[in-house]
């Protein structure tokens, strides 16, 4: 992936000294000049070969950056003292004693407290933003990153941003002086599908939303939600089960998209999408609303703020009838939640589960605060695809990391088999995987989710001894800080022991200080953290106990490329295969089952399902989906949905 010709300046001089440069024997030196088209793109052109009539040289847009940053040639400070000093020293070559050397030192001195200030400005790289379009921005961020160090500026002609790396920066603007700053652009993008939701909101919305949201993902509600995961973790090991017998590679990304979404619509607003087995128009326009919500987060000119477009373009017609379906399906389930909640005869206590509706939207109408339907339809919007796409995405890079470490999967294993064994696992188990949950912290950390946050400062700061003006957009590179050099030892290696013994806390933005942000931090980190690390774990563990996996012989390299959060280009694709001690595991579980567990009621129905399956003349995979609908029929009777209706 080429992301050479980003920033290119005038070369200049650090000292503001005049430099006497000899030219080269042989060459007729020609100008150098930058050309600018309206301050969007620069070409530094370079014709070197002179009178010898030998082919000239030219020095392409996007050619050999790496080289070119690393030398200083984008210095802005250099070519202005250059400027500065070049008529300073023509003054005095003319006039050594009269008014002109008066006013040559005159200059000087302006000049020198000019530069004295100028020691004091923030760095800034330009750029053509053509160069950026379709690939990962992160990319050319940590490039620029190694030159200009934690804090620089960068300038697409009259647009800018502060991009900052350092950990103590980053911890004023989202700690300290959080305040401060705003979610800013990040608002304006997810306006048309989150409304006022938690996450873009600002201000007394924010505080008004999160005081509501947060009580709703207590202790019992995880404990709760793990019984979920565990459940569409069977459905999802079904549909790997099939896939092995057939001997067919599986698009991974796309299977944990919709192991996240069918989570997602159950925990929030008691919906169920089955999308791992069905499809439906409900669940195309969730993910043509998070594709349209992807594009407008990549794409620099918004033109769908100009209405008429809306229903002239396209894919703005289809986003609006998405956004159509999505909204009749909510405000049907809000109308259907208050229903249950007058019919109900529940106290609403601080840790309220409804045994009936356990999700969050069923918490919210409990709670009898006074709020709209269009509130409640931002707020249910908002978990939805937060909720949905991160987990999707931190699963995907976790199988492709240990796809070909055998290693990590097989301690992954031993932790597995040694706390849950081949039962369904509850909230105490998951938090006994010490290591799976390593593995999810070390992918985070390689691939983190976002990559870049957001914000938009609310008054004028001072960042590192830089001034910050009032409305100017910051972009904290999650992904610098995640993999600088400066920071971790061998930051590019996937390695889950990184953070110390398992027996110390769980890594987060507290305990590395800042340099490590899986759920940003200070007032506006994600306030489902928990969820999704009880989710992710899950996940991991009940996969990688069944299965063994490895990249498709004939599949596209794993390339990245940026949305919301960091896709695949061309998929993930694996090859998923049963492990090989399988049925020994199934056996002794079973025997431990009938010798008394009776902790796990799913230990005893999986051997039944097990033997019905054998006795009819059922293959190991034909068992092992039958002992995974057995224990989902048994699941889902104990919540009182025997039939698999969650309307």
């Amino acid at each position: 992936m080429d992301t050479s010709a980003l920033f290119v300046q005038k070369p200049g001089h650090i000292s503001g000294q005049p430099v006497h440069r000899k030219k080269p024997a042989g060459l007729s030196q020609r100008s150098r000049r930058l050309q600018t088209s309206q301050g969007r793109q620069e070409r530094l052109v370079v014709a070197a070969i002179g009178s010898e009539g030998k082919d000239k040289a030219k020095l392409k847009l996007g050619e050999n950056l790496d080289d070119r940053i690393m030398s200083g040639e984008f210095s802005d400070v250099g070519s202005t003292k250059e400027r500065l000093t070049r008529p300073l020293r023509k003054l005095l070559a003319q006039d050594p004693i009269g008014p002109g050397r008066v006013l040559a030192l005159a200059l000087a001195r302006v000049g020198q407290r000019w530069r004295t200030a100028a020691a004091r400005r923030m760095p800034v790289a330009r750029g053509d933003i053509r160069e950026i379009i379709g690939q990962p921005v992160f990319i050319p961020l940590f490039k620029l990153y190694q030159v200009y160090g934690g804090i620089f500026k960068l300038s697409f002609g009259p647009k800018n941003f502060v991009v900052v790396s350092d950990p103590q920066i980053t911890k004023q603007i989202l700690l300290t002086n959080a305040g401060a700053h705003s979610k800013g652009l990040l608002s304006e993008i997810l306006d048309f599908v989150m409304g006022t939701g938690l996450i873009p909101a600002d201000g007394q919305i924010w505080r008004s939303r999160r005081r509501a949201i947060v009580p709703s993902l207590h202790k019992k509600y995880i404990a709760a939600m793990v019984e979920l995961f565990g459940d569409c973790a069977l459905r999802g090991t079904a549909v790997l089960e099939r896939a092995a017998a057939e001997g067919k590679a599986v698009e991974m990304e796309n299977f944990f998209s919709r192991f996240a979404l069918d989570i997602i619509g159950k925990a929030v607003f008691n919906y169920e999408f089955d999308s791992l087995t069905t499809d439906d128009p409900v669940i195309q326009a969730v993910y043509t609303t998070l594709r349209e919500a992807e594009y407008r987060s990549t794409a620099f000119i918004p033109y769908w703020n100009i209405k008429p477009l809306l229903y002239l373009v396209p894919r703005q017609r289809r986003c609006l009838e998405a956004l159509q379906i999505i909204s009749d399906t909510l405000d049907e389930l809000i109308a259907k939640c208050k229903r249950l909640v007058e019919e109900e005869d529940e106290e609403f206590v601080e840790e309220f589960l409804s045994q009936a509706d356990p999700s969050i939207l069923h918490f919210l109408v409990a709670s009898g605060e006074e709020i709209t339907s269009k509130q409640l339809r931002d707020d249910l919007m908002t978990l939805l695809i937060a909720g949905h796409e991160t987990t999707a995405a931190v699963l995907t890079w976790t199988f492709s990391c240990i796809a070909d470490r055998p290693d990590v999967v097989a301690r992954i294993r031993e932790e597995v088999d040694r706390v849950i064994g081949d039962r369904k696992p509850g909230i105490e188990d998951i938090r006994n995987l010490r290591f799976t949950a390593r593995c999810i912290a070390e992918s985070q950390r390689l691939y983190p989710q976002p990559p870049v946050l957001i914000r938009r400062s609310l008054e004028p700061d001072t960042l590192a001894g830089f001034e910050i003006q009032e409305g100017q957009d910051i972009f904290i590179a999650t992904w610098n800080l995640h993999r600088s050099p400066q920071l971790w030892d061998r930051p590019d290696e996937f390695d889950p022991d990184r953070f110390g013994p398992l027996e110390g806390p769980a890594p987060n933005e507290v305990t590395e200080d800042f340099k490590y942000l899986p759920f940003g931090g200070g007032k506006r980190k994600c306030i489902g953290d928990q969820f999704a690390i009880f989710e992710s774990v899950t996940a991991l563990a009940m996969l990688v106990r069944r299965f063994d996996f490895a990249f498709a012989p004939d599949a596209p390299p794993v390339s990245m490329t940026t949305g919301a959060t960091i896709h695949t280009t061309n998929g993930l694709w694996l090859c998923p295969k049963p492990r090989a001690d399988l049925e020994e595991v199934r056996q002794r579980e079973a025997a431990a089952a009938q010798g008394g567990n009776s902790a796990a009621a799913v230990a005893h129905e999986e051997p039944a399902a097990a033997g019905a399956a054998s006795s009819a003349g059922g293959c190991p995979l034909q068992t092992a989906a039958a002992a995974a609908a057995a224990v989902s029929a048994s699941f889902w009777a104990a919540w009182g949905w025997a039939d698999g209706s969650w309307m």
